[in-house]
C-alpha cells in the first residue's frame, strides 16, 4: 500500500508540475529545460518524505538507508558509471554505421537541434583552443560533478527509488524488485522524454527506450545500494552516471539517439553484459565456498544492519 501511494503521488506531482510549466508557456530550451529537469528530480524525495514521515509517521534514516558511512562500495558507485560510459564507446564500434572520431564535429552535429549556428561556431572555436581534447575535459569534470552537485540532485530521486520503493518491494526478490522499480522509474520520465529529453530525434520512441534503459540500469544501482547499505551511494551512482553519460557522444560518429550513447542501443548492450556479469558473480559468491556476497533473500530487512547481512541467491 505504501509503495502504491508513493508512486501515485510521485507521478501526480511530477506530471502536474511539467504540465503546468508547459500550459503557462514554458518551452523545452536551455537553460529552462535544465532547471525544470533538476526540480523534477527532487519530487520523488519530497513524496518519499511525505509518505514515510508525514503519512506513516515512520523514521527516515534507518528504513530508507540514509547512511553517510563510507565504504568501498561508494567508490564503485562513483566509478562504475564511468566504466559503463567508456565500455559503451567500444561496444558502439561493433554497430554498423558508427565509428570512432577524434574531431569535435560529431558532438556538434548532435547539438545542432538545440543550438543556433552562431552557438555551434562558438563551441567549435572554443574546443579548438583547448590545450586538451574536450573528451578528457568532460571526463575530469564528470568525475568531480558526479560526487558533488550531481549527487545532490541524484539524491532527490534515489531517496524514492532505492530508498522507500526498494524497501517496500524487497519481498519480490532482487531481480523482480529491480525490474519493477526500473519500469516505474522509466515511466516517470515520460513527460520529459516527450519534450525531447535524451531522445530529441525520437521523443515518442524515446519513452520506451528510457524504460528499457532504467530496467537495465536498476539491478546495478540496487546492488550497489544494498552492498553499501546506503541510499547515498545510489545518489553518487546516479550523479556520476548523469555527469558522464555524454562521453560516448563526443567520440562516436554516426547513428542517432536510438543507437548511440549509454541511453541508446550501444549502452543497452553494455548494460546487458554488466547485468550478466552481476548475475554470474552473485551466483558464484552464493555457492558453498564463496564469500557470501550474493544477492539478498526476500524479506531481508533494509534497516541499518539488515540488507548487508544474510546474503544468498535470489530464489
Amino acid at each position: 500500500m505504501k509503495a502504491i501511494l508513493f508512486v501515485t503521488l510521485t507521478y501526480m506531482a511530477s506530471w502536474t508540475f511539467v504540465g503546468l510549466y508547459l500550459a503557462f508557456g514554458g518551452t523545452w530550451t536551455m537553460p529552462r529545460a535544465m532547471i525544470v529537469s533538476v526540480i523534477y528530480m527532487f519530487v520523488p524525495m519530497a513524496m518519499a518524505v511525505a509518505v514515510q514521515k508525514g503519512l506513516y509517521r515512520a523514521p527516515l534514516k534507518g528504513p530508507l538507508r540514509i547512511n553517510f558511512r563510507l565504504n568501498r562500495w561508494f567508490a564503485v558507485a562513483w566509478l562504475l558509471p564511468v566504466a559503463i560510459a567508456l565500455a559503451t564507446i567500444g561496444v558502439s564500434l561493433l554497430i554498423p554505421g558508427l565509428s570512432f572520431t577524434t574531431g569535435i564535429d560529431a558532438v556538434l552535429e548532435r547539438l545542432a537541434h538545440a543550438l543556433t549556428p552562431e552557438q555551434i561556431d562558438t563551441m567549435r572555436r572554443q574546443a579548438e583552443s583547448l590545450p586538451i581534447h574536450p573528451f578528457w575535459l568532460a571526463l575530469g569534470q564528470g568525475l568531480i560533478a558526479g560526487v558533488t552537485v550531481n549527487a545532490v540532485a541524484g539524491f532527490g530521486e534515489e531517496l524514492g527509488w532505492r530508498g522507500l520503493l526498494q524497501r517496500e518491494l524487497e519481498f519480490l526478490g532482487f531481480w523482480k524488485s529491480s525490474a519493477v522499480i526500473g519500469v516505474i522509474w522509466g515511466v516517470w520520465h515520460a513527460p520529459l522524454i516527450l519534450q525531447g529529453h535524451n531522445y530529441p530525434e525520437h521523443p515518442q520512441a524515446g519513452v520506451f527506450m528510457m524504460i528499457a534503459f532504467t530496467v537495465l540500469l536498476s539491478p546495478l544501482m540496487t546492488y550497489v545500494t544494498i552492498k553499501a547499505n546506503s541510499v547515498i551511494a545510489a545518489a553518487v551512482f546516479h550523479g556520476s552516471l548523469n555527469a558522464t553519460v555524454g562521453l560516448p557522444l563526443i567520440v562516436v560518429r554516426g547513428g542517432n539517439d536510438l543507437t548511440v550513447g549509454v541511453t541508446g542501443l550501444a549502452g543497452f548492450l553494455t548494460l546487458a553484459l554488466a547485468n550478466l556479469g552481476l548475475f554470474v558473480f552473485s551466483r558464484r559468491m552464493a555457492e558453498p565456498g564463496g564469500s557470501g556476497n550474493g544477492l539478498p533473500h526476500r524479506g531481508v530487512s533494509c534497516g541499518p544492519q539488515g540488507a548487508s547481512q544474510r546474503l544468498g541467491s535470489d530464489k
